[in-house]
């Protein structure tokens, strides 16, 4: 049995592997930034109030498309409906953080609580929330942090499923899909527990 790699495939795999390790430094990074930059204004006059809105509805349909293709490749085996079912939540994903971006760089802050929108809570805010918030807070750090972490494993597990290395794929995703549908629903959570204080 000729056990030997092909110079040619691992040329391409050590490539891709190098552009998967930037970008899963480089999206944490960037949107790390967002959260310490002065927010509000900077491209201008541009109303960008409708994303949080998109937003749900991108992780939304994320959840549904990564539910759809475990269907497929776990009751259905049918590998076609499966990577077209995978490579429509890889875009709405990508889609989310684009608009996810957008939003954190020209949008105001929210916060869960704050009924008067200056950015404090104080004593009455935080006792008319009460333990919600701390609900609220457990499910956005777990999201932030997971949604990070996941980055890396989807854009391997879609490399090793396009590139036809499932021995790869199916060990990857085993982690890669549970955290990947927990984001995208937090997500959604997430949105809905602090859409009320949108403009508030």
């Amino acid at each position: 049995m000729n056990t030997q790699i092909n110079p040619v495939i691992e040329k391409r795999d050590n490539l891709y592997l190098i552009i998967i390790g930037i970008l899963s430094v480089a999206v944490p990074v960037l949107v790390s930034v967002l959260f310490y930059l002065p927010q509000t204004g900077k491209l201008g006059d541009l109303d960008v109030s409708f994303l949080p809105h998109l937003n749900a509805v991108l992780n939304t349909c994320t959840s549904l498309a990564l539910l759809a293709g475990f269907y497929f490749i776990k009751f259905k085996k049918d590998a076609r409906l499966h990577r077209t079912a995978m490579l429509v939540a890889f875009c709405l994903s990508s889609l989310f953080l684009i608009s996810y971006v957008i939003y954190h760089y020209q949008g105001p802050q929210t916060k869960y609580g704050d009924i008067d929108d200056n950015l404090v809570l104080d004593a009455a805010e935080l006792a008319a929330v009460g333990f919600t918030r701390t609900i609220y807070m457990f499910i956005l750090v777990t999201h932030i942090i997971l949604a990070a972490v996941v980055v890396p494993f989807v854009l391997f597990a879609i490399y090793f499923g396009i590139s036809n290395q499932f021995a790869k794929h199916v060990k990857i995703v085993k982690w890669t899909f549970p955290i990947w549908l927990y984001v995208a629903i937090t997500g959604v959570i997430v949105y809905l527990m602090i859409s009320p204080y949108y403009g508030a």
